[in-house]
Protein backbone atom coordinates (compact mmCIF):
# COMPACT_ATOMS: atom_id res chain seq x y z
CA UNK A 1 0.00 0.00 0.00
CA UNK A 2 1.63 3.26 -0.88
CA UNK A 3 2.23 5.75 1.33
CA UNK A 4 -0.61 8.80 1.82
CA UNK A 5 -0.13 12.40 1.44
CA UNK A 6 -2.92 14.77 2.88
CA UNK A 7 -3.25 17.84 0.74
CA UNK A 8 -4.58 20.92 3.10
CA UNK A 9 -5.21 24.31 0.85
CA UNK A 10 -8.40 26.43 0.47
CA UNK A 11 -7.81 26.72 -3.35
CA UNK A 12 -9.86 24.03 -5.23
CA UNK A 13 -7.87 24.32 -8.16
CA UNK A 14 -4.31 24.21 -6.26
CA UNK A 15 -6.16 21.08 -4.44
CA UNK A 16 -6.45 19.20 -7.59
CA UNK A 17 -3.19 20.10 -9.32
CA UNK A 18 -1.50 18.92 -5.84
CA UNK A 19 -3.47 15.63 -6.13
CA UNK A 20 -2.24 14.92 -10.05
CA UNK A 21 1.46 15.62 -8.83
CA UNK A 22 1.26 13.46 -5.67
CA UNK A 23 -0.26 10.45 -7.10
CA UNK A 24 1.98 10.58 -10.14
CA UNK A 25 4.14 10.29 -7.86
CA UNK A 26 2.93 6.92 -6.43
CA UNK A 27 1.01 8.41 -3.32
CA UNK A 28 -2.03 7.89 -2.20
CA UNK A 29 -3.84 11.35 -2.12
CA UNK A 30 -6.04 12.47 0.52
CA UNK A 31 -7.72 16.46 0.52
CA UNK A 32 -8.91 18.88 3.18
CA UNK A 33 -10.55 22.36 2.31
CA UNK A 34 -9.74 23.59 5.74
CA UNK A 35 -7.86 23.37 8.88
CA UNK A 36 -10.72 21.67 10.80
CA UNK A 37 -11.10 19.33 8.36
CA UNK A 38 -7.45 18.10 8.19
CA UNK A 39 -7.58 17.50 11.99
CA UNK A 40 -10.29 15.45 11.92
CA UNK A 41 -9.22 13.70 9.44
CA UNK A 42 -5.28 13.37 10.78
CA UNK A 43 -7.34 12.44 14.38
CA UNK A 44 -9.53 9.37 12.79
CA UNK A 45 -6.19 8.10 11.39
CA UNK A 46 -8.45 6.34 8.41
CA UNK A 47 -6.84 6.03 6.18
CA UNK A 48 -3.85 6.67 8.05
CA UNK A 49 -1.51 9.73 6.43
CA UNK A 50 2.04 9.60 6.57
CA UNK A 51 2.86 13.45 5.50
CA UNK A 52 0.86 16.46 5.13
CA UNK A 53 1.35 19.26 2.26
CA UNK A 54 -0.21 22.15 3.70
CA UNK A 55 -1.28 25.86 2.84
CA UNK A 56 -0.37 28.81 5.74
CA UNK A 57 -2.84 31.19 4.17
CA UNK A 58 -6.22 30.10 4.96
CA UNK A 59 -9.52 31.35 6.47
CA UNK A 60 -10.30 30.12 10.13
CA UNK A 61 -7.75 27.54 11.02
CA UNK A 62 -4.67 28.82 8.61
CA UNK A 63 -1.67 26.86 8.24
CA UNK A 64 0.36 27.84 11.38
CA UNK A 65 -2.89 27.55 13.48
CA UNK A 66 -2.89 23.71 12.69
CA UNK A 67 0.37 23.02 13.32
CA UNK A 68 0.29 24.03 16.81
CA UNK A 69 -3.26 22.45 17.10
CA UNK A 70 -1.36 19.14 16.01
CA UNK A 71 1.88 19.47 18.35
CA UNK A 72 -0.69 19.91 21.27
CA UNK A 73 -2.60 16.77 20.21
CA UNK A 74 0.67 14.82 19.94
CA UNK A 75 0.29 14.39 16.41
CA UNK A 76 4.23 13.54 14.34
CA UNK A 77 2.96 13.38 10.76
CA UNK A 78 5.45 14.89 9.56
CA UNK A 79 4.42 18.79 7.57
CA UNK A 80 5.74 20.42 4.22
CA UNK A 81 4.37 23.89 4.37
CA UNK A 82 3.01 25.44 1.30
CA UNK A 83 2.83 29.02 0.91
CA UNK A 84 2.68 32.12 -2.30
CA UNK A 85 4.38 34.55 0.47
CA UNK A 86 8.00 33.32 0.78
CA UNK A 87 9.35 35.74 3.37
CA UNK A 88 12.09 34.68 5.70
CA UNK A 89 9.26 35.16 8.62
CA UNK A 90 6.90 32.73 7.35
CA UNK A 91 9.94 29.90 6.75
CA UNK A 92 11.09 30.96 10.11
CA UNK A 93 7.38 30.57 11.60
CA UNK A 94 6.48 27.84 9.89
CA UNK A 95 9.42 25.34 10.71
CA UNK A 96 9.55 26.58 14.76
CA UNK A 97 5.88 25.67 14.57
CA UNK A 98 6.68 22.16 13.59
CA UNK A 99 6.73 22.10 9.31
CA UNK A 100 10.09 19.49 8.42
CA UNK A 101 10.04 21.60 4.80
CA UNK A 102 8.58 24.77 3.03
CA UNK A 103 7.67 25.16 -0.71
CA UNK A 104 6.89 28.50 -2.45
CA UNK A 105 3.46 28.48 -4.68
CA UNK A 106 4.02 27.17 -7.90
CA UNK A 107 5.68 24.16 -6.66
CA UNK A 108 7.09 21.98 -9.31
CA UNK A 109 6.61 18.03 -9.55
CA UNK A 110 10.23 17.39 -8.98
CA UNK A 111 10.55 19.86 -6.33
CA UNK A 112 7.28 18.44 -4.48
CA UNK A 113 8.64 14.93 -4.70
CA UNK A 114 12.32 15.39 -3.34
CA UNK A 115 10.31 16.95 -0.07
CA UNK A 116 8.29 14.20 0.59
CA UNK A 117 10.24 11.75 -0.11
CA UNK A 118 12.54 13.91 2.42
CA UNK A 119 9.48 14.20 4.85
CA UNK A 120 9.08 10.55 5.12
CA UNK A 121 12.76 9.44 5.20
CA UNK A 122 12.87 11.94 8.57
CA UNK A 123 9.58 10.63 9.82
CA UNK A 124 11.07 7.09 8.86
CA UNK A 125 14.63 7.23 10.78
CA UNK A 126 12.64 9.40 14.17
CA UNK A 127 10.14 6.52 14.47
CA UNK A 128 13.34 3.59 14.46
CA UNK A 129 15.43 5.53 17.05
CA UNK A 130 12.63 5.98 19.08
CA UNK A 131 11.57 2.56 18.67
CA UNK A 132 15.18 1.38 19.58
CA UNK A 133 15.21 3.57 22.95
CA UNK A 134 11.87 2.03 23.84
CA UNK A 135 12.75 -1.45 23.02
CA UNK A 136 15.84 -1.09 25.01
CA UNK A 137 13.78 0.48 28.11
CA UNK A 138 11.71 -2.85 27.52
CA UNK A 139 8.62 -0.16 27.02
CA UNK A 140 6.95 -1.13 23.53
CA UNK A 141 3.80 0.06 23.11
CA UNK A 142 1.21 -0.74 20.04
CA UNK A 143 2.48 2.22 18.33
CA UNK A 144 5.86 1.00 17.77
CA UNK A 145 4.32 -2.10 15.55
CA UNK A 146 4.81 -1.68 11.85
CA UNK A 147 1.62 -2.29 10.14
CA UNK A 148 -0.57 -0.47 7.44
CA UNK A 149 -2.42 -3.64 6.91
CA UNK A 150 -6.59 -3.62 8.24
CA UNK A 151 -6.42 -6.88 8.95
CA UNK A 152 -3.65 -6.22 11.22
CA UNK A 153 -4.99 -2.96 12.42
CA UNK A 154 -8.05 -4.86 13.79
CA UNK A 155 -5.84 -7.16 15.79
CA UNK A 156 -4.19 -4.51 16.96
CA UNK A 157 -7.22 -2.77 18.57
CA UNK A 158 -8.32 -6.32 20.06
CA UNK A 159 -5.47 -6.48 22.21
CA UNK A 160 -4.82 -3.09 23.09
CA UNK A 161 -7.99 -3.67 25.16
CA UNK A 162 -6.49 -6.40 27.32
CA UNK A 163 -3.54 -3.82 28.13
CA UNK A 164 -5.58 -2.49 31.37
CA UNK A 165 -6.51 -5.86 33.01
CA UNK A 166 -5.14 -8.56 33.98
CA UNK A 167 -6.87 -10.70 31.97
CA UNK A 168 -4.65 -14.08 30.57
CA UNK A 169 -3.81 -13.68 26.97
CA UNK A 170 -3.47 -16.44 24.25
CA UNK A 171 -1.72 -14.89 21.33
CA UNK A 172 -1.99 -17.60 18.53
CA UNK A 173 -0.44 -17.88 14.81
CA UNK A 174 2.38 -19.22 12.97
CA UNK A 175 5.89 -18.97 13.64
CA UNK A 176 7.72 -15.45 13.26
CA UNK A 177 4.59 -13.32 12.89
CA UNK A 178 5.29 -10.95 16.03
CA UNK A 179 3.77 -12.84 19.03
CA UNK A 180 6.40 -11.72 21.68
CA UNK A 181 6.28 -8.35 20.03
CA UNK A 182 2.36 -7.95 20.79
CA UNK A 183 3.01 -9.30 23.77
CA UNK A 184 5.56 -6.31 25.12
CA UNK A 185 2.93 -3.87 23.37
CA UNK A 186 0.38 -5.79 26.00
CA UNK A 187 3.15 -4.76 29.00
CA UNK A 188 4.15 -1.78 27.71
CA UNK A 189 0.60 -0.24 27.25
CA UNK A 190 -0.71 -1.62 30.87
CA UNK A 191 -0.44 -0.56 34.48
CA UNK A 192 3.10 -2.47 34.60
CA UNK A 193 4.98 -1.35 32.06
CA UNK A 194 7.61 0.18 34.89
CA UNK A 195 7.76 -3.64 35.82
CA UNK A 196 9.51 -6.05 34.42
CA UNK A 197 9.18 -8.62 31.46
CA UNK A 198 10.03 -12.00 31.67
CA UNK A 199 9.80 -13.88 28.45
CA UNK A 200 10.69 -18.08 28.60
CA UNK A 201 10.78 -19.93 25.26
CA UNK A 202 9.10 -23.00 26.78
CA UNK A 203 10.08 -25.39 23.66
CA UNK A 204 13.89 -24.56 24.46
CA UNK A 205 14.25 -25.09 28.14
CA UNK A 206 14.72 -29.42 28.88
CA UNK A 207 12.04 -31.48 29.96
CA UNK A 208 14.24 -32.32 33.28
CA UNK A 209 14.57 -28.55 33.74
CA UNK A 210 11.63 -27.04 33.38
CA UNK A 211 9.99 -27.05 36.58
CA UNK A 212 13.32 -25.35 38.30
CA UNK A 213 13.47 -22.60 35.36
CA UNK A 214 10.11 -21.51 36.01
CA UNK A 215 9.13 -21.87 39.43
CA UNK A 216 12.69 -22.22 41.07
CA UNK A 217 14.52 -24.66 42.91
CA UNK A 218 16.02 -24.44 46.66
CA UNK A 219 19.47 -25.30 47.06
CA UNK A 220 20.85 -28.83 47.47
CA UNK A 221 17.54 -29.87 46.05
CA UNK A 222 19.08 -32.11 43.21
CA UNK A 223 22.34 -32.92 41.65
CA UNK A 224 23.77 -29.53 40.53
CA UNK A 225 21.61 -27.35 42.45
CA UNK A 226 24.61 -25.36 44.38
CA UNK A 227 22.65 -22.50 44.77
CA UNK A 228 19.38 -21.26 45.08
CA UNK A 229 17.28 -20.27 42.31
CA UNK A 230 14.18 -17.99 42.21
CA UNK A 231 12.48 -19.08 38.73
CA UNK A 232 11.15 -17.15 36.08
CA UNK A 233 7.23 -16.60 37.98
CA UNK A 234 9.39 -14.62 40.67
CA UNK A 235 11.07 -12.68 38.17
CA UNK A 236 8.46 -11.35 36.83
CA UNK A 237 6.58 -10.88 40.07
CA UNK A 238 4.59 -7.61 39.86
CA UNK A 239 5.19 -7.47 36.24
CA UNK A 240 4.51 -9.87 32.63
CA UNK A 241 5.41 -13.33 31.98
CA UNK A 242 5.60 -14.12 28.69
CA UNK A 243 5.23 -18.15 28.23
CA UNK A 244 6.45 -18.80 24.59
CA UNK A 245 5.72 -21.81 22.69
CA UNK A 246 3.63 -22.95 25.78
CA UNK A 247 2.21 -26.18 24.12
CA UNK A 248 5.51 -27.54 24.47
CA UNK A 249 5.88 -28.02 27.96
CA UNK A 250 5.67 -31.78 29.54
CA UNK A 251 2.88 -32.64 31.58
CA UNK A 252 4.11 -32.45 34.97
CA UNK A 253 5.32 -28.63 34.64
CA UNK A 254 1.33 -27.95 33.07
CA UNK A 255 0.12 -29.36 36.40
CA UNK A 256 2.34 -26.66 38.64
CA UNK A 257 1.65 -24.32 36.02
CA UNK A 258 -2.50 -25.16 35.94
CA UNK A 259 -1.62 -24.24 40.21
CA UNK A 260 0.53 -20.79 39.50
CA UNK A 261 -2.14 -19.29 37.59
CA UNK A 262 -4.87 -20.52 40.19
CA UNK A 263 -3.65 -20.02 43.23
CA UNK A 264 -1.21 -16.88 42.82
CA UNK A 265 1.90 -18.96 44.03
CA UNK A 266 4.94 -21.45 42.69
CA UNK A 267 6.61 -24.02 44.64
CA UNK A 268 10.12 -24.07 44.25
CA UNK A 269 11.65 -27.51 43.40
CA UNK A 270 12.93 -28.35 47.16
CA UNK A 271 10.85 -25.66 48.91
CA UNK A 272 9.15 -26.07 52.07
CA UNK A 273 6.42 -23.82 51.24
CA UNK A 274 5.16 -21.94 48.60
CA UNK A 275 5.83 -18.56 47.15
CA UNK A 276 2.91 -15.71 46.75
CA UNK A 277 3.24 -14.44 43.23
CA UNK A 278 1.52 -11.33 41.25
CA UNK A 279 2.14 -12.00 37.55
CA UNK A 280 0.31 -10.77 34.33
CA UNK A 281 0.47 -14.36 32.17
CA UNK A 282 0.73 -13.77 28.27
CA UNK A 283 1.13 -17.54 26.40
CA UNK A 284 1.73 -17.76 22.87
CA UNK A 285 1.63 -20.78 20.16
CA UNK A 286 1.93 -21.70 16.90
CA UNK A 287 0.51 -24.82 17.27
CA UNK A 288 -3.37 -25.76 17.77
CA UNK A 289 -3.87 -25.78 21.54
CA UNK A 290 -7.50 -27.13 20.79
CA UNK A 291 -6.42 -30.37 18.90
CA UNK A 292 -3.55 -31.24 21.61
CA UNK A 293 -6.45 -30.84 24.05
CA UNK A 294 -8.13 -33.78 22.26
CA UNK A 295 -5.10 -35.82 21.80
CA UNK A 296 -4.92 -35.25 25.26
CA UNK A 297 -0.95 -33.95 24.80
CA UNK A 298 -1.90 -30.44 26.41
CA UNK A 299 -4.23 -30.16 29.70
CA UNK A 300 -7.80 -29.50 29.28
CA UNK A 301 -8.07 -27.22 32.52
CA UNK A 302 -4.78 -25.90 31.71
CA UNK A 303 -6.01 -24.35 28.34
CA UNK A 304 -9.12 -22.85 29.15
CA UNK A 305 -7.18 -20.73 32.08
CA UNK A 306 -4.97 -19.55 29.58
CA UNK A 307 -7.57 -19.43 26.67
CA UNK A 308 -9.55 -16.86 28.06
CA UNK A 309 -8.67 -14.05 25.53
CA UNK A 310 -7.37 -15.27 22.43
CA UNK A 311 -5.39 -13.21 19.99
CA UNK A 312 -4.73 -15.14 16.70
CA UNK A 313 -2.31 -12.66 14.52
CA UNK A 314 -2.57 -13.02 10.63
CA UNK A 315 0.63 -14.54 8.59
CA UNK A 316 2.24 -11.84 6.16
CA UNK A 317 1.13 -13.40 3.14
CA UNK A 318 -2.48 -12.37 4.57
CA UNK A 319 -1.49 -8.59 4.98
CA UNK A 320 0.22 -7.76 2.19
CA UNK A 321 -0.12 -4.05 2.55
CA UNK A 322 2.71 -4.55 5.92
CA UNK A 323 5.65 -5.76 3.24
CA UNK A 324 6.76 -2.18 1.88
CA UNK A 325 6.36 -0.39 5.47
CA UNK A 326 8.38 -3.68 7.09
CA UNK A 327 11.28 -3.60 4.68
CA UNK A 328 11.59 0.27 4.96
CA UNK A 329 12.05 -0.38 8.87
CA UNK A 330 14.02 -2.93 8.20
CA UNK A 331 16.60 -0.77 5.97
CA UNK A 332 16.51 1.67 8.35
CA UNK A 333 17.55 -0.50 11.15
CA UNK A 334 20.19 -2.49 8.88
CA UNK A 335 21.37 0.45 7.56
CA UNK A 336 22.63 1.88 10.67
CA UNK A 337 23.81 -1.43 11.95
CA UNK A 338 26.32 -2.20 9.05
CA UNK A 339 27.39 1.49 8.08
CA UNK A 340 25.47 1.25 4.83
CA UNK A 341 24.02 3.81 2.74
CA UNK A 342 21.72 2.18 0.86
CA UNK A 343 19.08 5.22 -1.09
CA UNK A 344 16.39 3.03 -2.49
CA UNK A 345 14.63 0.09 -3.59
CA UNK A 346 13.75 -1.10 -7.19
CA UNK A 347 9.91 -1.36 -7.84
CA UNK A 348 10.98 -4.57 -9.27
CA UNK A 349 12.07 -5.61 -5.33
CA UNK A 350 9.15 -4.70 -4.23
CA UNK A 351 6.70 -6.27 -6.14
CA UNK A 352 8.96 -9.43 -6.16
CA UNK A 353 8.26 -9.27 -2.64
CA UNK A 354 4.57 -8.74 -2.46
CA UNK A 355 4.17 -11.76 -4.56
CA UNK A 356 6.31 -14.53 -2.31
CA UNK A 357 4.41 -16.41 0.40
CA UNK A 358 6.73 -16.02 2.97
CA UNK A 359 6.43 -19.15 4.86
CA UNK A 360 8.53 -17.86 7.67
CA UNK A 361 6.50 -14.66 7.97
CA UNK A 362 8.36 -11.36 9.26
CA UNK A 363 10.95 -13.22 10.47
CA UNK A 364 11.86 -14.08 7.39
CA UNK A 365 11.35 -11.06 5.72
CA UNK A 366 13.85 -8.99 8.58
CA UNK A 367 16.56 -11.73 7.34
CA UNK A 368 15.73 -11.48 3.89
CA UNK A 369 16.35 -7.42 3.87
CA UNK A 370 19.75 -7.87 6.31
CA UNK A 371 21.14 -10.47 3.56
CA UNK A 372 19.94 -7.92 1.14
CA UNK A 373 21.85 -4.74 3.02
CA UNK A 374 25.27 -6.77 3.27
CA UNK A 375 24.82 -8.22 -0.52
CA UNK A 376 24.30 -4.48 -1.46
CA UNK A 377 27.08 -3.15 -3.43
CA UNK A 378 25.45 0.42 -4.70
CA UNK A 379 23.00 2.91 -2.95
CA UNK A 380 20.39 0.65 -4.32
CA UNK A 381 18.74 -3.18 -3.81
CA UNK A 382 17.52 -4.77 -6.23
CA UNK A 383 16.17 -8.43 -7.15
CA UNK A 384 19.92 -9.46 -6.86
CA UNK A 385 19.67 -9.08 -3.62
CA UNK A 386 16.97 -11.74 -3.36
CA UNK A 387 18.32 -14.51 -5.24
CA UNK A 388 16.26 -17.30 -3.52
CA UNK A 389 13.18 -15.41 -3.37
CA UNK A 390 13.85 -14.76 -6.89
CA UNK A 391 13.90 -18.14 -7.72
CA UNK A 392 10.90 -19.41 -5.67
CA UNK A 393 8.77 -16.84 -7.78
CA UNK A 394 9.66 -17.34 -11.07
CA UNK A 395 10.57 -21.11 -10.80
CA UNK A 396 14.40 -20.39 -12.16
CA UNK A 397 17.38 -19.09 -10.28
CA UNK A 398 17.30 -15.55 -10.57
CA UNK A 399 20.15 -13.61 -12.36
CA UNK A 400 22.83 -12.19 -10.53
CA UNK A 401 22.95 -9.11 -12.65
CA UNK A 402 22.12 -6.07 -10.55
CA UNK A 403 19.47 -3.09 -11.95
CA UNK A 404 21.70 0.07 -12.81
CA UNK A 405 20.74 3.11 -11.36
CA UNK A 406 19.36 4.92 -14.70
CA UNK A 407 16.66 1.90 -14.45
CA UNK A 408 15.40 3.31 -11.32
CA UNK A 409 13.37 6.80 -10.26
CA UNK A 410 16.29 8.48 -8.00
CA UNK A 411 13.97 11.07 -6.28
CA UNK A 412 16.17 11.74 -3.40
CA UNK A 413 19.58 11.50 -1.76
CA UNK A 414 17.90 9.76 1.56
CA UNK A 415 18.51 6.32 2.65
CA UNK A 416 15.48 3.36 2.86
CA UNK A 417 13.80 5.09 0.26
CA UNK A 418 10.98 2.26 -1.91
CA UNK A 419 11.11 3.85 -5.00
CA UNK A 420 8.54 2.39 -7.70
CA UNK A 421 10.12 3.38 -11.89
CA UNK A 422 7.35 4.77 -13.72
CA UNK A 423 7.05 1.02 -15.88
CA UNK A 424 6.90 -1.21 -12.80
CA UNK A 425 9.09 -4.40 -13.94
CA UNK A 426 9.05 -7.71 -12.50
CA UNK A 427 11.52 -10.98 -13.27
CA UNK A 428 10.49 -11.19 -16.60
CA UNK A 429 10.94 -7.42 -17.73
CA UNK A 430 13.41 -6.23 -16.11
CA UNK A 431 15.12 -5.69 -19.38
CA UNK A 432 11.94 -3.24 -20.70
CA UNK A 433 9.23 -3.99 -22.57
CA UNK A 434 7.13 -6.93 -23.30
CA UNK A 435 9.41 -9.33 -25.68
CA UNK A 436 7.39 -11.37 -27.89
CA UNK A 437 10.28 -13.20 -29.03
CA UNK A 438 12.34 -15.64 -27.06
CA UNK A 439 16.26 -15.89 -27.42
CA UNK A 440 15.92 -18.24 -30.95
CA UNK A 441 13.90 -15.23 -32.33
CA UNK A 442 10.80 -17.44 -32.51
CA UNK A 443 7.61 -16.35 -31.35
CA UNK A 444 6.66 -16.99 -27.48
CA UNK A 445 3.97 -19.30 -26.23
CA UNK A 446 0.69 -17.63 -25.62
CA UNK A 447 0.95 -18.78 -22.17
CA UNK A 448 3.95 -17.12 -21.11
CA UNK A 449 3.16 -13.63 -22.63
CA UNK A 450 -0.22 -13.86 -20.83
CA UNK A 451 1.43 -14.80 -17.14
CA UNK A 452 3.46 -12.01 -18.24
CA UNK A 453 1.01 -9.48 -18.51
CA UNK A 454 -0.97 -10.70 -15.68
CA UNK A 455 1.93 -10.15 -13.36
CA UNK A 456 2.83 -6.53 -15.09
CA UNK A 457 -0.71 -5.55 -14.49
CA UNK A 458 -0.44 -6.42 -10.90
CA UNK A 459 2.45 -4.50 -10.31
CA UNK A 460 1.10 -1.76 -12.49
CA UNK A 461 -1.74 -1.17 -10.57
CA UNK A 462 -0.16 -1.54 -6.97
CA UNK A 463 -1.87 -4.84 -6.52
CA UNK A 464 -5.60 -3.62 -6.76
CA UNK A 465 -7.19 -6.73 -8.71
CA UNK A 466 -10.16 -5.24 -9.24
CA UNK A 467 -8.28 -2.31 -11.65
CA UNK A 468 -6.36 -5.13 -12.86
CA UNK A 469 -9.25 -6.79 -13.93
CA UNK A 470 -11.12 -4.19 -15.41
CA UNK A 471 -7.99 -3.04 -17.69
CA UNK A 472 -7.23 -6.80 -18.62
CA UNK A 473 -11.18 -6.95 -19.47
CA UNK A 474 -11.69 -10.19 -17.92
CA UNK A 475 -13.44 -11.27 -14.69
CA UNK A 476 -12.36 -11.03 -11.28
CA UNK A 477 -12.94 -14.85 -10.47
CA UNK A 478 -10.83 -15.56 -13.71
CA UNK A 479 -7.83 -13.15 -12.82
CA UNK A 480 -7.98 -15.25 -9.72
CA UNK A 481 -8.09 -18.51 -11.90
CA UNK A 482 -5.07 -17.43 -14.24
CA UNK A 483 -3.18 -16.67 -10.72
CA UNK A 484 -3.77 -20.15 -9.50
CA UNK A 485 -1.85 -21.50 -13.00
CA UNK A 486 0.73 -19.11 -12.26
CA UNK A 487 1.58 -20.50 -9.20
CA UNK A 488 0.31 -18.38 -6.70
CA UNK A 489 -1.88 -21.49 -4.64
CA UNK A 490 -1.79 -23.03 -0.81
CA UNK A 491 -0.07 -26.51 -1.51
CA UNK A 492 -3.30 -28.32 -0.91
CA UNK A 493 -4.39 -26.23 -4.05
CA UNK A 494 -6.51 -24.12 -2.21
CA UNK A 495 -7.43 -20.70 -4.18
CA UNK A 496 -5.37 -17.70 -2.64
CA UNK A 497 -4.99 -15.35 -4.91
CA UNK A 498 -6.01 -12.75 -2.06
CA UNK A 499 -2.48 -13.27 -0.91
CA UNK A 500 -1.24 -11.48 -3.82
CA UNK A 501 -4.04 -8.57 -3.94
CA UNK A 502 -3.00 -5.16 -1.95
CA UNK A 503 -6.14 -3.70 -2.30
Amino acid sequence: MAECVLIVDDDPVQRRLLENMIRKSGYDALVASGGDEALALLAADTPPVDCVVLDLVMPELDGLGLLARMREDGITVPVIVQTAHGGIDNVVSAMRAGAVDFVVKPVGLERLQVSIKNALTTRALAGELARIKRSRNGTLTFNDIVTRSPLMRAVLRNAEKTATSNIPVLIEGESGVGKELIARAIHGSGERKSKPFVAVNCGAIPDNLVESILFGHEKGAFTGATERHTGKFVEADGGTLFLDEVGELPPAAQVKLLRAVQEGEVEPVGGRKPVKIDVRLISATNRNLTDDVKAGRFREDLFYRLHVFPIAVPPLRERPEDIAELVRHFLVRFCAEEGKSIRAVSGEVLSLLTHYRWPGNVRQLENAVFRAVVLADGDTVGIGEFPQIAAQISGTHAATDRESPSELTMLADAPAMIVEPDHPAGPAWVQGGLSLLDSQGQVRPLDEVEAELIRFAITHYRGQMSEVARRLRIGRSTLYRKLESLGYADPDGKKSAESVAVE
